[in-house]
């Protein structure tokens, strides 16, 4: 396997433009992974919202997490979503729950051999996957917890 999961020639992922997900790419390049979390409730939310769901206030906050969580569902594509993977695949596609984070779900690919036997509720913890390129990035990449 090459140092990292994926391809090279996808494109890097970018904040929005209204910055709103800044952060979470930011400690990401940091190595932590950021959710964010009401400073008003408590209420924790995923995907990055200017707005808490739960009681309306604007005062949102950028919470390191574990990144140790449980498979909630799964899936194998076949099909190449870009032209880079078209050597790629089957890959898995992992959603997985967050017990530290109010049990907010998180998608990414699953390591290992794509044709393993994937389980719900099976644990897993997430690996920070760097591309240190002209754009540096990362991205959460899932494995099972051993």
């Amino acid at each position: 396997m090459s140092e990292t999961y994926l391809p090279e020639g996808l494109p890097a992922p970018v904040p929005m433009n209204d910055g709103l997900d800044k952060p979470y790419w930011d400690a990401l390049l940091d190595g932590k992974i950021m959710v964010q979390r009401c400073a008003d409730c408590g209420t924790w939310q995923w995907g990055p919202e200017w707005i808490c769901h739960n009681c309306n206030s604007f005062n949102m906050e950028w919470t390191e997490v574990t990144g140790e969580g449980t498979i909630y569902s799964w899936e194998r594509p076949w099909h190449p979503v870009h032209g880079a993977l078209k050597d790629h695949g089957p890959y898995i596609v992992v959603l997985v729950e967050l017990p530290d984070a109010g049990n907010v779900r998180m998608i990414g690919n699953l390591l290992g051999d794509p044709a393993q036997e994937v389980t719900i509720g099976a644990k897993v913890k997430a690996v920070i996957e760097r591309h240190d390129g002209d754009q540096p990035y990362a991205l959460v990449q899932w494995q099972v917890a051993d």
